[in-house]
């Protein structure tokens, strides 16, 4: 499907082509985590993690996911404890699976745009896709931004490379460009990953000022570009005087 998107893709489009959104996440999620969810009836079973994962996202906004307890959940989303446990066994393996699925989304995202045969049309892609996914799973990105101190260490590392995975593969398309030095690629690349990061952290700043999500892509690519393109311009001859 992501064949048929053009470079300067909508939200309206790339809803129409993406292979994961918000009503199709459940599913991922169960087949990712199967082995250690014990209720095998999978409409049960996707209804039932659609609720816990959308109570805890409400419960870590209200009171924060560190005080947050399973009775809590339980309460929010109807289940008993045994009933929980079907699902998970602990706060931490719920953070884990959370983060597990962010990871997942930015592990898979760059190869839906690999048949792209520039690499600056295929960093466009990326960025846009990656800023209508920021809008599509906000409650997913925004948990993990401010939840991922309390991950196990090893979980955060994980975290951690993932971003890192995800910045490389920026850098690598922004510097097959010839227009930038490795080191003003990477730079640039990492600019990239905190402008994502501004849209599912702070929408409320965007939304008050009447910039939808498509305008706010459109100005993300226009600056990345603009920088690669500036590097192409020749630098001014002093006039003589």
């Amino acid at each position: 499907m992501m064949e048929t998107l053009a470079v300067s893709f909508t939200l309206a489009e790339f809803r129409k082509a993406t292979p994961l959104d918000e009503s199709n996440i459940w599913a991922v999620l169960l087949d990712r985590n199967n082995s250690r969810i014990s209720v095998k009836r999978r409409d049960t079973a996707l209804e039932n993690l659609e609720k816990i994962f959308a109570a805890t996202f409400g419960l870590a906004n209200t009171l924060g996911f560190r005080a947050m307890t399973l009775r809590d959940l339980c309460r929010e989303t109807g289940l008993s404890m045994g009933g929980l446990y079907g699902y998970i066994e602990s706060k931490d393996q719920l953070a884990a699976m959370i983060e597990d699925m962010v990871r997942h989304v930015s592990e898979v995202l760059p190869g839906w745009f690999a048949h792209i045969p520039s690499p600056q049309d295929q960093m466009e892609c990326i960025l846009r896709a990656h800023i209508f996914l920021s809008e599509i799973l906000q409650p997913w990105l925004y948990f993990v931004f401010l939840e991922s101190r309390n991950l196990a260490a090893p979980q955060r590392d994980i975290a951690k490379a993932s971003e890192l995975s995800m910045e490389a593969h920026i850098a690598a398309l922004i510097n097959a460009s010839g227009m930038l030095s490795s080191p003003d690629s990477a730079l640039l690349a990492a600019h990239c990953m905190s402008l994502v990061q501004d849209w599912h952290l702070k929408r409320w700043k965007f939304r008050s000022a009447n910039i939808d999500v498509d305008a706010f892509a459109e100005s993300v690519v226009r600056l990345v570009r603009s920088r690669i393109e500036s590097a192409r311009a020749p630098a001014r001859q002093p006039v003589a005087g």
